[in-house]
């Protein structure tokens, strides 16, 4: 079976995220596995930045003419709604 290759990265830590991390067992895995949810859940348009560029804004702009945010009546998350399969 051939291993995987494997690259090392590491970052800064302010001190309260270093105490933070100190008690956890294995410091890899847990990073890892955070970073591997954050990406899963970052947002497709701003890739995570939390800011639109002007033309990313116009692309919203123009799919919102025929979407729709809305709260689910279940989960009270927000999310996207067609229009046109709403007026059916």
């Amino acid at each position: 079976m051939r291993q995987q290759k494997t690259e090392v990265i590491s970052f800064k830590a302010d001190e309260s995220l270093f105490e933070a991390l100190r008690g956890v067992r294995n410091r890899s895995d847990f990073i890892r596995h955070a970073v591997l949810q954050a990406l899963r859940n970052t947002c497709p348009l701003c890739g995570g930045t939390g800011v639109l560029t002007p033309e990313q804004q116009k692309h919203l702009n123009d799919f919102l003419a025929e979407h729709a945010v809305e709260e689910c009546g279940t989960c009270h998350e927000r999310h996207l709604v067609c229009l046109k399969e709403a007026s059916r």
